[in-house]
């Protein structure tokens, strides 16, 4: 049976979810997100192949235009490229190293300040969390995928590893408490 804290934090990650998938299917279809950058000065304008023999009133026939990539676009890339396959891998690593670090800190006496006992204390319960942030990760990286924010994308990945990191040394580096016995 879920403690209410746990169902409270079950319906935020829900909510999350949520909201992350309707902002994504909000922007998926955004004209904007879809354009390149062009760069004017490479596109061919000339009109040598074009016949003269066009009746009155019709524009001429569309030409394909070779857009050239500039500093500023990004090429596409597959998603479970490399480079993505090597960050998840990262985030998947430190959050079982946060799993790690939060379970030692409470063998050594000291509390989770960010997290309920009911959740932390819940061995199967608090590995899905971190499954589930780790899922959640990969998520976020792939809505920034599909809308083209190809930097954001590997940020999200990038952001989360340092920031659990940096939780994992603090857990490792706080002092244990130690009780004393009485007699």
């Amino acid at each position: 049976m879920l403690h209410f804290r746990s169902r409270a934090i079950l319906l935020a990650l829900l909510g999350i979810g949520w909201w992350t998938a309707a902002f994504a299917s909000a922007q998926e279809f955004s004209p904007k997100s879809r354009q390149a950058h062009i760069d004017v000065s490479k596109v061919d304008f000339s009109n040598e192949n074009l016949s003269t023999e066009l009746p009155v009133g019709s524009r001429p026939p569309l030409l394909p235009v070779v857009i050239q990539p500039t500093a500023r676009s990004r090429a596409p890339h597959a998603f479970w490229d490399r480079t993505n396959g090597m960050l998840f891998t990262g985030v998947g690593l430190f959050r079982g190293l946060d799993y790690a670090s939060s379970r030692n800190m409470q063998a050594r006496g000291r509390e989770e300040v960010l997290l309920p006992d009911d959740v932390v204390n819940n061995s199967p319960g608090f590995a899905g969390l971190e499954a589930a942030a780790t899922a959640t990760s990969v998520g976020l990286s792939y809505l920034m995928h599909r809308t083209g924010h190809h930097s954001l994308e590997r940020w999200v990945s990038i952001v989360h590893i340092g920031v659990t990191g940096f939780g994992v040394v603090r857990n490792y580096s706080l002092e244990s408490k130690h009780f004393s016995v009485q007699r």
